[in-house]
């Protein structure tokens, strides 16, 4: 499997720090939406190293489940800040967590195959 150590070092501390981020009802900033974007790289990175290792249908689909989850509180937040995250996705913060937390379990599998276990 190509390295991709560094855009699943990315992918974890983007879904830790954005997920504390909004949990702790922070105001929106600049280098969170550059995160987010560059977030999008890396999932597409690891995504296609996936691809090209073959034989990783299952983890692949369910990885590219987990991330839409998240994408989709995090797109929340980016488009509208924290009233238009809070109007969408406010009484959802534990289903958040738990879509993050899916994701980062993801994650180490990843790690596992890519022989970079933290």
């Amino acid at each position: 499997m190509l390295d991709v150590i560094k855009s699943l070092d990315r992918i974890t501390w983007n879904t830790e720090h954005h997920y504390a981020h909004i949990a702790a009802q922070h105001d929106f900033i600049r280098a969170w939406a550059i995160q987010f974007e560059m977030g999008y790289t890396d999932f597409r990175v690891v995504q296609m190293a996936l691809q090209l290792d073959g034989g990783h249908h299952d983890l692949l689909a369910r990885f590219a489940a987990a991330y839409d989850k998240v994408y989709d509180y995090e797109y929340a937040f980016v488009a509208g800040g924290l009233d238009g995250f809070n109007k969408q996705f406010g009484n959802q913060l534990d289903d958040y967590k738990a879509a993050a937390d899916d994701l980062l379990k993801i994650v180490d599998e990843i790690r596992q195959i890519n022989g970079t276990v933290k």
